[in-house]
């Protein structure tokens, strides 16, 4: 049977994931409470899901993704959630699928080579696998919805002033900026498991964090998990 493992950076990322679910059970580790359950494709097979909130950051990104693939053993990982716009083409609550992820400040030549003892290249940057993003564009085609596969960028800080903005775009050239999918992207690589990062942008990357965290994102974040859900049965 197919496992796929879900994440989501706040629990609105993945509140309508876990909902979708028949079946449902609870497992509670390294600090997360997962929800365990199954969903019904299109053609009738089923497919076992494992979706958490992994919290904000790389770091609690990288560790959620890592024990969800030694926990679950997923054949493929999908990071569901929102973002903020760097793309004049775009609007709210479009979406950008990571066709490529992308550090901000991130010396690659040293973090790219995750291999101990390794001589090859580091690599420097990550991508989301082509048989996912296929199934992301028929479904967001299929649901009206505008969007593109571009480029991502994570970091460990809130991007929203115009000098942030301006850098981001100029380091990375990204569409959207974030703080987990390139986290998500590098693990699963490493653990040779192909990935998904989804991202409905929720601002313009111009919304101070302060005033961020009071502001009802569900139908963004809505979005991006509804789309994770029709890909799960066009599976």
């Amino acid at each position: 049977m197919t496992t796929i493992a879900i994440i989501g950076a706040l629990s609105e990322e993945v509140a309508l994931i876990a909902s979708s679910l028949d079946n449902v059970a609870h497992d509670h580790a390294a600090s997360l409470d997962i929800t365990r359950g199954t969903i019904t494709t299109n053609a009738g097979s089923t497919i076992t899901v494992a979706a958490t909130v992994g919290g904000m950051g790389l770091v609690n990104a990288a560790a959620t993704t890592q024990h969800l693939i030694d926990a679950y053993q997923p054949d493929a990982v999908i990071f569901s959630g929102i973002a903020g716009n760097l793309n004049t083409h775009l609007h709210i609550n479009d979406v950008v699928l990571g066709g490529t992820l992308r550090y901000l400040d991130t010396d690659m030549r040293l973090v790219g080579q995750w291999t101990p003892g390794s001589e090859a290249a580091p690599v420097e940057e990550f991508h989301s696998d082509d048989h996912l993003i296929a199934l992301a564009d028929e479904a967001l085609s299929s649901m009206g919805i505008t969007h593109i596969t571009g480029i991502i960028a994570s970091g460990n800080y809130f991007v929203d002033t115009p000098e942030q903005v301006a850098k981001t775009i100029r380091d990375t050239g990204a569409d959207a900026v974030e703080m987990e999918g390139a986290a998500v992207a590098h693990v699963a690589a490493r653990n040779n498991v192909p990935a998904l990062v989804i991202r409905a942008l929720s601002d313009n990357a111009d919304t101070d964090y302060e005033e961020f965290k009071d502001f009802d994102i569900s139908e963004y974040a809505n979005t991006a998990a509804a789309l994770a859900v029709d890909i799960l049965k066009r599976m």
